[in-house]
């Protein structure tokens, strides 16, 4: 049977998870997402959930169903192919210059596939080698094909990885280290000359000790307090006008392209009038990812994985609520504040100490409690391609399909992609 047979025939088109993985340079910009198919359920074997690549090849095969713009924006997609998908012509669906194939460790460099990806790079793909986790002749009969290769940390001895990256940047390759997790292995990774990263080191909460909420971050939490009050528009408008800052980055950001108020609006007072409570407290949630004294960063991996975890769990609870507005703005500041420890460094009760939120928002990001908290769980997963047993149940719990999940996850990439571009 042909690869493409086997790959569709396993795996019905609408029962897979997408999941998005960041990619940063050493500027810690985004310049690419790595994009994992996982088959969801009772459709899942060992085949889909190691490689992916058959669920690649499905994936590739309803290509119309996804839209590769949607998924990354302007950034470029990193996807893995096996050998069958290599040698398939599913492959050819993908747009060459929006993708980059990582070739998976368990390919064998014949002279067939060698000679077939020469023929794709010929048709303008780029290629990535993954896993390296020795420099073997294996490696180097792919080298010369291949642009990045991709180092897993979590498969390499630490004493052993400065040789292992001088001997693969020796062959004039940029290398990229994956499963980056701390702070300290990214600084490790730069030292040592790699130039894309990839893991979740920049939303790990490093707690600084003595760490104080700053005057700029004050204002916008005494500002969502106002709002949680339900203080005097004109109190509250006071208030967002003491920091000129604060009041520029709000008006940019209520004027983006993700903004729903349709026309351009020009004053605070305006904006406060016309966009309404909730609107209001979303964009000062965005705010709080702003450096302090500086524009609003639209294209940090922080304040993006921010939004796009908020707006996931706000278009849930429209699905688990039916359709509920107050239900699924609170679902959005769960997912939003979920990464604050990480943007403030410190711990996440003493930064809800400064910040009144309803009890079931409390919950949910203290011990991951309730259904926000629940949805939460399911966010973080999905992020981490862990779509197995545990992940499928929390889904059945919310009463939730993978192909809702996918939409769910279309739309706010398309929300975010919407927001981010207001940086370009």
């Amino acid at each position: 049977m042909h690869a493409e047979a086997t790959a569709v025939s396993s795996m019905p088109s609408d029962e897979f998870f997408l999941a998005r993985q960041p990619i940063l340079g050493r500027d810690q910009h985004l310049v690419a997402f790595e994009l994992l198919f996982r088959a969801a359920g009772e459709h899942e074997d060992a085949r889909l959930t190691n490689g992916g690549a058959a669920a690649t090849a499905a994936v590739i095969s309803h290509a119309s169903q996804l839209g590769l713009e949607h998924v990354v924006g302007e950034q470029l997609a990193f996807i893995n192919v096996d050998a069958d998908v290599l040698m398939s012509d599913f492959v050819r669906f993908l747009p060459p210059r929006k993708v980059i194939l990582e070739i998976l460790e368990t390919v064998k460099p014949t002279e067939p596939l060698l000679a077939r990806v020469a023929e794709l790079k010929e048709l303008g793909f780029t290629f990535a080698l993954d896993d390296v986790i020795e420099h073997t002749e294996e490696v180097d009969k792919l080298l010369g094909l291949v642009d990045v290769i991709k180092i897993d940390l979590k498969g390499v001895e630490r004493h052993a990885l400065p040789a292992l990256a001088a001997s693969l940047r020796a062959t004039n390759k940029k290398l990229l280290a994956e499963k980056v997790e701390t702070v300290g292995e990214f600084n490790l990774c730069m030292e040592l000359g790699f130039e894309y990263f990839q893991g979740y080191y920049f939303a790990r909460p490093v707690i600084l000790s003595g760490r104080k909420i700053t005057p700029s971050e004050m204002v916008i939490l005494r500002l969502l307090e106002l709002l949680h009050a339900e203080a005097d528009d004109v109190i509250i408008e006071t208030a967002v006008k003491r920091d000129a800052l604060i009041s520029l980055n709000l008006l940019r950001l209520v004027n983006s392209r993700a903004s729903s108020s349709g026309r351009r609006i020009e004053s605070v007072s305006e904006a406060i009038t016309k966009l309404g409570r909730r609107q209001l407290r979303r964009w000062l949630q965005i705010l709080l990812y702003a450096t302090p004294g500086s524009p609003v960063e639209l294209h940090s991996p922080l304040l993006q994985l921010a939004t796009t975890r908020g707006k996931l769990l706000e278009l849930m609870s429209l699905q688990v609520h039916r359709d509920s507005v107050v239900r699924a703005e609170r679902a959005f500041t769960v997912g939003i504040m979920s990464l604050a420890d990480a943007l403030f460094s410190m711990p996440m009760a003493d930064i809800l100490d400064n910040v009144e939120l309803a009890d079931d928002v409390r919950a949910a990001l203290l011990h991951r409690e309730g259904t926000f908290g629940a949805m939460l769980d399911v966010v973080e997963r999905l992020e981490k391609a862990d779509t197995g047993a545990q992940f499928t149940a929390a889904l059945r719990r919310l009463g939730l399909t993978s192909k809702q999940v996918r939409e769910i996850e279309l739309e706010a990439f398309d929300w975010v992609r919407e927001l981010a571009y207001e940086a370009a």
